[in-house]
C-alpha cells in the first residue's frame, strides 16, 4: 500500500451516518486514509477534541453534525446515563469547545448548519487549530456534502492549496457560498 494523500479523521454526531458513509467512501476512493468515530455521548466528542483519541497523524478533522445557532447537536441522554463531569444537554457550544480542545496545528472542518459561527470557529483557533471552515448559516445536506467532496477533491487531486480548494468548493452554488474558511494568525499568510 502506498501512502495516503491525505489523513483524515471523521467524527460523526447523530443522523448523519448517510453523509458519513457517501464521504468517507468519496475520500478513501481520492487516496485519503479516513478514521471513523461514531460521537454518542458528549465524552465521546471531548476525548477527539483533547487530543487523546484523535488519530494521529491527522491532516484534517471533519465534524459530521447536525447543527443548530453555531452548537453541535448531541444526542441527549438519559440524567442517569451521563458520567461525572461530563457536558449535558443536546449542544455543545464554543463554551465546551475552548474548555475541551487541544488540537495543535489541525484543520477543522464543520459540515453542520450553523457550525461556521465565528464565535465558534474562533474558539477553535484559539485551541491550537490552524483552520476552521464550516457553514454559517442553515445549509441543505446535499449541498453540504457536496462541499466537502468538492473541497477535498481539490486538494487531493489537483493539489490545490486550502484557500484555492475552498473558493472552487464554495463557488458550487448559492449553498456552498455559506461556507466560511477561518485561519490562525500564524496561517493567514500562507
Amino acid at each position: 500500500m502506498s501512502r495516503p494523500e491525505l489523513f483524515v479523521t471523521l467524527a460523526v454526531g447523530e443522523n448523519c451516518d448517510m453523509s458519513a458513509f457517501a464521504l468517507r467512501s468519496s475520500l478513501e476512493y481520492f487516496g485519503a486514509k479516513v478514521n471513523v468515530h461514531w460521537i454518542g455521548r458528549p465524552n465521546d466528542l471531548i476525548d477527539i477534541l483533547s487530543g487523546s483519541y484523535l488519530d494521529n497523524p491527522c491532516d484534517y478533522l471533519i465534524l459530521d453534525f447536525h447543527g443548530d445557532e453555531g452548537r453541535l447537536y448531541m444526542t441527549e441522554l438519559d440524567s442517569e446515563v451521563y458520567e461525572p463531569d461530563e457536558p449535558r444537554g443536546k449542544f455543545f457550544d464554543y463554551h465546551q469547545v475552548r474548555k475541551y480542545t487541544k488540537l495543535k496545528n489541525i484543520n477543522v472542518i464543520a459540515n453542520g448548519c450553523t457550525l461556521g459561527d465565528e464565535n465558534l470557529a474562533k474558539a477553535f483557533l484559539d485551541c491550537g487549530c490552524k483552520s476552521y471552515i464550516g457553514p454559517n448559516d442553515y445549509i441543505d445536506g446535499n449541498s453540504a456534502l457536496m462541499f466537502l467532496i468538492a473541497f477535498m477533491y481539490e486538494v487531493i487531486n489537483n493539489k490545490k492549496s486550502q484557500k484555492e480548494a475552498f473558493e472552487i468548493a464554495k463557488s458550487i452554488d448559492d449553498e456552498t457560498r455559506l461556507y466560511r474558511l477561518y485561519l490562525n494568525e500564524s496561517d493567514k499568510n500562507r
